[in-house]
């Protein structure tokens, strides 16, 4: 691999902010668990499951990178780790491209999550969480990109607090 390569893969491994993906497979090895108890589990709805988590995650990481950086949120004075759209490891076009190539990945991964997983249900359902999953895309990318993201009025936290009492 050359210098180039492996500086860019780091480059993009910190933008992926490795630190935050554990929490994010968290519910769908939860859900297997579960699953398996009950004598449900498919490997390959887990491997969806985790596949789908992990792009998500990481589309919703490079965004607030990206809505930072142009919100002036991120700047110079910024405590805590480097950005690298702000510090200018990547341009903002990259960024663009790659949280592009992160929606994509994860409407392809989590359509086929629904798919398959739901194949037996009607179209009702699966337009349901089809629509659930283009939903959870849009939140990735609204909490701080936009004109009024509402990662920056507190709205992000708020609605996490009411669907997690729904479940509850």
């Amino acid at each position: 691999m050359s210098q180039s390569t492996m500086l860019n893969f780091k480059i993009w491994t910190k933008a992926f902010r490795l630190r935050t993906l554990p929490l994010a497979l968290s519910s769908a090895i939860l859900g297997s668990f579960l699953a398996f108890a009950q004598g449900g589990f498919r490997w390959y709805i887990f491997v969806l499951a985790i596949f789908t988590s992990l792009f998500l995650q990481i589309l919703s990481n490079l965004a607030n990178d990206y809505g930072d950086a142009m919100h002036g949120t991120d700047n110079e004075k910024r405590l805590g780790p480097q950005r690298i759209t702000q510090s200018g490891l990547v341009t903002q076009k990259q960024m663009r491209s790659i949280i592009l190539r992160f929606v994509i990945f994860s409407l392809v991964s989590g359509s086929l999550l629904i798919f398959i997983g739901l194949r037996n249900v009607g179209w009702r359902t699966l337009l349901f969480f089809f629509i659930l999953g283009l939903s959870a895309i849009y939140a990735a990318i609204k909490y701080t990109i936009g004109k009024n993201p509402y990662g920056y009025v507190g709205l992000g936290d708020i609605l996490f607090f009411s669907i997690s009492a729904l479940w509850v």
